[in-house]
């Protein structure tokens, strides 16, 4: 029987600020062994990881988690990169939602979940 491979998950609005949730977020997926993606437009790394400019950028084919971290006027600029990379799952988190950007969202057959990742994650008070 070959192993389970880790689970995946991308981070959009990942960042290098410890103090910020989308670095958070990277931390405690890793922490419970997820292969992490960090999404950021500029850094090359997010706590050692290496970082992605677009989840097109991330090298799989489909993703188990998506966890967004950006305002949602920059999550509707990135609605069509969501829909071509599969999630199982696609997490809004707080201050990333908006109610066009969740309609749209399942328009283009996301499932969304609107709550906080690192609620669902059994992480609220890590890192």
């Amino acid at each position: 029987m070959e192993p389970t491979p880790p689970l995946s998950v991308a981070v959009i609005g990942a960042s290098t600020n410890r103090a910020k949730f989308g670095n958070r977020a990277v931390r405690a997926f890793a922490q419970r062994g997820y292969r992490v993606f960090p999404i950021h437009p500029s850094a090359s790394t997010v706590e050692g990881i290496p970082a992605y400019r677009s989840i097109r950028d991330v090298p799989v084919e489909a993703l188990d988690v998506v966890s967004v971290y950006v305002p949602p006027d920059v999550g509707q600029t990135i609605l069509g990169d969501l829909a071509c990379k599969p999630a199982r799952e696609v997490w809004f988190n707080p201050g990333s939602e908006s109610p066009a950007l969740i309609a749209r969202a399942r328009e283009l057959g996301l499932n969304v979940i609107v709550a906080c990742s690192l609620i669902g994650l059994g992480a609220a008070d890590d890192a």
